[in-house]
């Protein structure tokens, strides 16, 4: 019998897939815990609807990426920080503050998570910060620290 997996199973297909199995093991089990439906022509057309829906919105967040990045480079975040000798700050500024700043000043929302600062950045100056957008897209904002009085 042929189904359409609706979940993951392991060792048997993935979501999306249309395999084979036996009879028995689709009705008894796929089909009654809700991980498979059978594959009859409505079913497999709802299932290229739906594929070609999540392409189109996966596009949409691509180029939504990509104007975001565009957006990025053009910006640059200045926090104040206290600091000693030889430009050295006390403390450290770590993505959080700078997410928080760019939403605060430029109002664009950027999860702090998708701020790949390997280390905090710990002295004055100019520091280019790379930002993962999407999958494909890393754009990299400038973020200029200066002494605080």
């Amino acid at each position: 019998m042929k189904v359409i997996f609706l979940k993951d199973v392991k060792g048997k297909g993935k979501k999306g897939e249309v395999k084979n199995v036996a009879d028995g093991y689709a009705h008894n089990f796929l089909i009654k815990q809700g991980l498979a439906i059978e594959a009859n022509n409505a079913n497999v057309s709802s299932l290229n609807a739906q594929k070609k829906k999540e392409e189109k919105q996966a596009a949409e967040e691509f180029e939504e990426a990509k104007r975001l990045k565009e957006k990025l480079e053009k910006v640059t975040v200045e926090l104040s920080a206290k600091a000693g000798e030889g430009g050295r700050l006390f403390g450290s500024i770590t993505s959080k503050q700078i997410a928080e700043e760019l939403q605060k000043k430029e109002n664009i929302k950027i999860d702090k998570r998708k701020i790949e600062l390997d280390d905090a950045i710990r002295s004055l100056g100019y520091t280019k910060v790379p930002v993962k957008l999407h999958t494909e897209v890393t754009a990299s904002l400038n973020v200029h620290v200066k002494e605080a009085n």
